[in-house]
């Protein structure tokens, strides 16, 4: 017998583009009691589905040489900031999205505590990275079992 799903339950390990019908404050929550419970940390993609930048990492994030790393460190939150006019309030408590560009990246731990944030814009020229240097980032920020 297959365990039924909780319907409320999102999606945090690896979300279809970024949905601005989800609510990230929501989602941030689920995804902080589930890193609670097995110890990994929490990864904020802040982007939009208009932007290149943002479809390259998700694909990035999607190969076959990041996915495992993702799926084994981290619970993956992609939050819509529209036009830079959606959720705004939400990424304000984590990274200034006018000197980070988009996609930005948060890692948070367990307890909510921001580990780091590319409000250097390491990430808003993505279409110029390989999953090498997506893993160097993911590596250095993961927790350590």
């Amino acid at each position: 017998m297959k365990p039924a799903a909780s319907p409320t339950a999102p999606k945090v390990t690896l979300p279809d583009r970024y949905d601005p019908k989800r609510n990230p404050a929501a989602d941030l929550k689920t995804a902080l009691a589930l890193a609670r419970a097995d110890g990994k940390a929490v990864l904020i993609d802040f982007g939009a589905d208009w932007c290149p930048d943002c479809h390259v990492l998700h694909e990035l994030f999607q190969s076959a040489e990041t996915r495992p790393l993702l799926e084994r460190n981290y619970h993956l939150l992609a939050v819509d900031v529209g036009e830079f006019d959606h959720n705004l309030k939400f990424a304000g408590k984590y990274l200034n999205l006018n000197r980070s560009g988009i996609p930005a990246l948060v890692v948070l731990t367990p307890e909510g505590k921001v580990q780091v944030a590319t409000n250097d814009g390491s990430f808003a020229n993505a279409r110029s990275m390989d999953s090498k240097q997506v893993n160097a980032f993911l590596t250095k920020w993961a927790p350590k079992h």
